[in-house]
């Protein structure tokens, strides 16, 4: 059901649009936890060890995926608030289009330089041949991926967050027993974990493209509209490639530690492989509700009602600190019991990594959520310059760092330590390029005239 997110008291529209676009997000992270899960479980620590790095590069590609749906999913957003339908649906045949294109470049890449790319990042060779086999088969399985995060862009920007929600649901439960089946029933080892995600992200992303198409069908416009158009081409690159960018490098950066953490070996890896996918399900699942704050904002841009974007500023903050207050306590309290579930008989040094990492990055959720708010509203603005030096910042400040502490005697816990600093000092940016903005400025503005 599409939702204008320009009426109502912003803190209750903000909290039934978003809180659905936390739980598909965290069914969404099912998929990879369930691919540790069953393969540290099911087949050994060397074959978490090797899902654990092939999902460092699998980051690439998320990443543009990511960025076709912010790209989209703000241009929809902006003209659905505007009641502009026709131009509406140009940007969506647009965004498909132009995604079909970019899909066919990536899977061409990943095919030729995957194996390289496992090379470059120093993969240990008794984890090489399964990191492979699992990369193979997601390329080919991409496609989906970038389709399917469209459709729920598309989604999103109408204000629907529940149909997604359903979607993933039903599909993330049934790759957790596909995992199970394929790798306890058939032994299929790696390929089984591979292949069961494969299958279930086709399904899902099959019927979120059917279900979009039947609902802009449904929306009634008065004009023909053409399918592609180059200027809504570009509003969406130039919301689309900047997040791109953001996150290509942000993988790129996380390839780069991924490659120094493997100098410490399986063990090591194998700890890191399981915190950083616990670490990994509330970033990306506080990115999702800044991207959600990303559609109201938009929404309400086209819809000129700038004064709301502060209160959904405020009402998005409200929301994250709250879901903070379990996620930090179950990972400061019950982290050994979440590592174990990835694990049969992990070793101390598995055990004792992995333990370490969410110890030291956890508190700071609160931290880098605000960032994360803050920049949904950037993005939902078009403020993408602003929105990537802040992520540009972090990214660069985690690399550095890594490189630097790691070869101290604080070893593999030096690359831990780097992930609050750069998440601190680039929070502060987002912070004040957020109070910098047009909306505040508006209110400053009536606060003075009301004085």
């Amino acid at each position: 059901m599409n939702k204008d997110l320009t009426t109502g008291k912003p803190e209750k529209v903000l909290w039934e649009f978003c809180l659905p676009l936390f739980g598909s997000i965290i069914f969404q992270q099912l998929y990879n936890i369930a691919d540790s899960l069953v393969a540290g479980k099911f087949i050994g620590e060397n074959a978490l060890a090797a899902v654990g790095n092939s999902y460092e590069i699998t980051l690439v590609f998320i990443a543009f995926a990511f960025g076709c749906n912010i790209g989209c999913s703000v241009i929809v957003s902006t003209c659905f608030g505007a009641k502009k339908y026709s131009e509406l649906k140009t940007a969506v045949s647009t965004a498909l289009i132009a995604s079909a294109a970019l899909c066919a470049l990536l899977v061409f890449a990943g095919v030729i330089f995957c194996g390289d790319l496992l090379r470059l990042i120093r993969t240990p060779q008794e984890v090489f041949a399964d990191s492979q086999l699992y990369l193979d088969i997601y390329i080919w399985g991409f496609p989906f991926v970038l389709f399917y995060n469209i459709s729920t862009g598309i989604f999103s920007a109408m204000g629907d967050s529940r149909t997604p929600f359903l979607f993933l649901a039903v599909s993330s439960v049934t790759n957790i027993l596909m995992d199970i089946w394929f790798v306890a029933g058939f032994k299929m080892g790696v390929a089984g974990v591979a292949w069961a995600t494969f299958i279930c992200q086709a399904a899902s992303c099959i019927l979120a493209l059917a279900f979009v198409l039947k609902r802009l069908k449904g929306i009634k416009t008065e004009d023909s509209f053409p399918l592609f158009s180059w200027n809504v081409f570009g509003r969406i690159a130039r919301v689309a490639v900047p997040s791109i960018l953001q996150q290509s490098f942000i993988s790129v950066g996380n390839i780069i530690i991924q490659g120094v953490i493997n100098g410490f070996g399986p063990g090591i890896m194998a700890g890191y492989s399981a915190a950083i996918k616990l670490n990994n399900l509330v970033i990306t699942s506080f990115t999702t509700l800044g991207n959600g704050v990303s559609n109201y904002t938009a929404q309400n841009i086209g819809a000129g009602k700038m004064p709301r974007i502060t209160q959904g500023f405020l009402a998005g903050l409200k929301l994250v600190w709250i879901l903070c207050v379990p996620i930090v306590a179950l990972y400061l309290l019950g982290g050994k019991m979440l590592i174990l579930l990835f694990m049969n008989e992990p070793s101390k040094e598995a055990l004792d990594s992995g333990l370490m990492l969410l110890r030291i990055v956890s508190p700071f959720y609160f931290v880098i959520s605000v960032k994360l708010i803050a920049d949904g509203i950037l993005r939902g603005a078009s403020e993408m310059g602003k929105f990537m030096i802040a992520t540009f910042t972090d990214l660069i400040l985690r690399v550095v760092l890594a490189l630097t502490l790691s070869k101290t005697a604080l070893g593999a816990t030096g690359i831990w330590c780097a992930w609050p600093i750069g998440w601190a000092i680039a929070t502060s940016i987002s912070l004040c390029f957020y109070r910098k903005g047009v909306w505040c400025r508006e209110q400053n503005t009536e606060k003075t005239k009301e004085a």
